[in-house]
C-alpha cells in the first residue's frame, strides 16, 4: 500500500496531481486564465496559418468578408488586431467607417458599405458594419422603428446577393457578461492607452443592456441565414476568445498553402567605388 501511494504521488496522480488539477479550475467551472507563454505560442502557430490563408486567397482569387459586431467592450478591436498583425494590409483590409455624412444619409442604407466589399484576392474585415442600423441606431433612437424593421426584412436578400457574387460572408457577434463589460469600461477611464475607446456613445449605451439584448435577438431572428449565419463568441476571456475565433475562422475556409520554392538571398552587388557621403544626416536621438 505504501509503495502504491508513493507511486501515485510520483506520477502526479495522487494528492499532488489532484491539487494541480484543482488550481486549473475556478469557481463555477470556468477555465483558468490562459498564461501569456501558452497564448503566445498558440498565437504564433495561428499567425502562420493566417499567412498560409493569405497566400491561398491571393493565388485562388478568393473573396472573404468578415463582419464583427457585439457589445461595447467585448473585444472586437483586439481580436481584429490579433488577426491582422502578421499579415499584409493589402490583403487583409480593415474597414471602420465613421458616422455617415448628410449625403450618405440620403442613400440606400447599405450603399456606403458596398464599395468596401472584397475584390479577388482580398479579405475585408468590418469593425462594425451595416448592422449598426439594427443595433446602436435602433437602441439610441437614431432610426425610426418602421425603417429598422424594413431593413431587417430586406437585408437577407442583400446578403444573399453578396454571397451569390462569390464572397464568403462570415458574421461574428462577440458576447460579454455584464460584470466583465463593467470591468473593462471602468478600466478605460484611468488608462491613458484606452481612454480613447470610451466614447460618449458607450456611456449612453451602458445603461441600455437589455435594450441591446432585445435588438440583438431581433437581428439574429431576421438575419441568421443558412448562407450567412451568425457565430457567437464568448469573449469574457480575451486571450481564449481570440484563439477560439481565429481557429474557427480558419476552419471555415478550405485553404491550402501554395507550394513555395526554397528562398535564398542573392549576392549583394559590388561596391563599385561607392563612398558614403559627408552628409549631415539628422539622426534620431537614441533615448533608449
Amino acid at each position: 500500500m505504501a509503495k502504491d501511494k508513493k507511486r501515485k504521488d510520483k506520477d502526479g496522480k495522487g494528492k499532488k496531481g489532484d491539487k494541480k488539477k484543482d488550481k486549473k479550475a475556478k469557481k463555477g467551472g470556468e477555465a483558468e486564465k490562459l498564461g501569456r507563454k501558452d497564448y503566445d505560442k498558440e498565437m504564433e502557430r495561428l499567425h502562420g496559418e493566417l499567412v498560409k490563408l493569405q497566400q491561398w486567397v491571393v493565388a485562388e482569387g478568393a473573396k472573404i468578408c468578415i463582419v464583427f459586431e457585439g457589445r461595447d467592450g467585448a473585444g472586437k478591436g483586439g481580436t481584429i488586431k490579433a488577426i491582422t498583425e502578421r499579415v499584409s494590409p493589402r490583403v487583409f483590409r480593415v474597414v471602420a467607417l465613421p458616422a455617415p455624412t448628410d449625403r450618405e444619409k440620403s442613400q440606400m442604407y447599405i450603399q456606403r458599405y458596398l464599395p468596401f466589399l472584397p475584390a479577388a484576392g482580398e479579405i475585408v474585415i468590418f469593425d462594425r458594419s451595416w448592422y449598426n442600423r439594427a443595433g446602436v441606431e435602433r437602441v439610441m433612437g437614431f432610426t425610426p422603428e418602421p425603417l429598422v424593421k424594413k431593413f431587417l426584412q430586406q437585408l437577407p436578400k442583400v446578403e444573399q446577393a453578396i454571397v451569390d457574387s462569390g464572397v464568403i460572408l462570415i458574421k461574428y457577434w462577440l458576447e460579454v457578461s455584464m460584470e466583465e463589460q463593467t470591468r473593462r469600461l471602468t478600466d478605460r477611464i484611468d488608462d491613458p492607452r484606452k481612454v480613447w475607446k470610451l466614447t460618449p456613445m458607450d456611456l449612453k449605451s451602458y445603461s441600455r443592456w437589455y435594450d441591446y439584448s432585445r435588438a440583438r435577438d431581433d437581428m439574429f431572428a431576421a438575419t441568421d441565414s443558412s448562407f450567412a449565419p451568425w457565430y457567437v463568441l464568448n469573449s469574457n476571456d480575451k486571450k481564449r476568445a481570440r484563439l477560439n475565433l481565429i481557429t474557427h475562422f480558419l476552419n471555415l475556409i478550405p485553404y491550402k498553402a501554395p507550394k513555395r520554392e526554397k528562398i535564398k538571398l542573392p549576392d549583394r552587388g559590388k561596391k563599385g567605388g561607392y563612398r558614403e557621403p559627408a552628409y549631415p544626416y539628422k539622426y534620431i536621438e537614441e533615448t533608449y
